[in-house]
């Protein structure tokens, strides 16, 4: 039986309605990588400092997006934040205008990772460059005037995926402690795209072909396989205690809302402190399209009230 949902909610209905449908495949998807790499980045505020910096990962060479208020001296709480895209698409640049709002409402320094993606560099090289970043965070903390005990990490879809698997990594490897994850509709667990009962009539921006072809690109493999790579999946773990506090949000039309809600319960039940934003008919992705929509400003706005709650404690 198909999983019962709601209809997309009113505040969300005409960007519904302007959002192409799109199944991402490797027929096309090496034309979207060239539209994100065309779009221009918006222009920063007076106040927003935005540079690019390149750091080594192994023998790539990784470029990250930094973010920092001119008006402050002293080292501030940061946030790593990877992009969203499935694995297999995307660019710091598409989310520059959430991190300047991290930025502006919570003065923090936040950092971009341009990590490589799937398939062409598949599990576990992004997840790599995304530790790189941290460790260069942390080990760096004094020139870019953060503070190394208060760095955050997050990001949207796969970017959220990444951020919990980066807090599972992070956590076995004992090199730095992250002090919270973000994480925004996350992709988390490759076994959602074995499942015949979800409904995909309301997903409109990332539906359960995208979803497959993702995740196999990302895993160079098929699906549910009994043993995934360690930090490959972030659903797969078995033990989740004594991973940093988080928040997850996601919409409950989205493809990834059963999966998200089941890491939450079982970070709960590991002793997690984790916020759960569940936002009634939510698709995936819900919040890029129009910033002004008072559904989105309420998202936002739990993110930045646990982001306060976490950083500035």
């Amino acid at each position: 039986m198909k999983k019962e949902i709601s209809a997309i909610h009113p505040e969300l209905q005409k960007v519904a309605q302007t959002v192409p449908k799109v199944t991402y495949s490797k027929w096309n998807i090496w034309l979207f990588n060239i539209l994100l790499g065309m779009t221009p980045a918006p222009r920063p505020p007076e106040t927003i400092l935005v540079k690019n910096m390149f750091i080594q990962s192994g023998s790539s060479r990784v470029r990250v997006r930094v973010y920092h208020p001119k008006s402050v001296d002293a080292p501030t709480p940061a946030l790593l934040w990877m992009h969203g895209g499935g694995y297999v698409m995307g660019k710091p640049e598409q989310d520059d205008f959430v991190c300047l709002q991290y930025v502006q409402e919570l003065g923090i320094t936040v950092v971009s990772v341009d990590y490589r993606h799937a398939p062409k560099q598949p599990f576990p090289a992004g997840l790599e460059d995304c530790y790189t970043a941290l460790k260069w965070m942390a080990f760096e903390s004094g020139d870019l005037r953060i503070d190394k005990d208060r760095i955050a990490i997050g990001g949207g879809s796969a970017g959220g995926g990444l951020a919990a698997a980066l807090a599972q990594l992070a956590h076995d490897r004992q090199e730095v402690k992250p002090a919270f994850q973000l994480l925004i509709y996350p992709m988390l667990d490759d076994r959602t795209v074995l499942r015949t009962d979800l409904d995909d009539s309301n997903n409109v921006a990332w539906d359960k072909k995208s979803n497959r072809f993702g995740w196999e690109s990302y895993l160079g493999g098929e699906c549910g396989a009994a043993n995934a790579p360690d930090h490959a999946v972030p659903a797969r773990r078995a033990d989740l205690s004594n991973l940093p506090p988080a928040w997850l949000g996601v919409g409950m039309l989205d493809l990834f809302y059963e999966e998200g809600m089941a890491y939450a319960k079982r970070l709960h039940e590991a002793g997690v402190p984790c916020e759960v934003t569940a936002v009634p008919g939510a698709f995936h992705g819900f919040d890029v399209f129009d910033p002004s929509i008072p559904l989105v400003l309420e998202f936002r706005r739990s993110q930045m009230d646990a982001m306060k709650k976490y950083l500035f404690a």
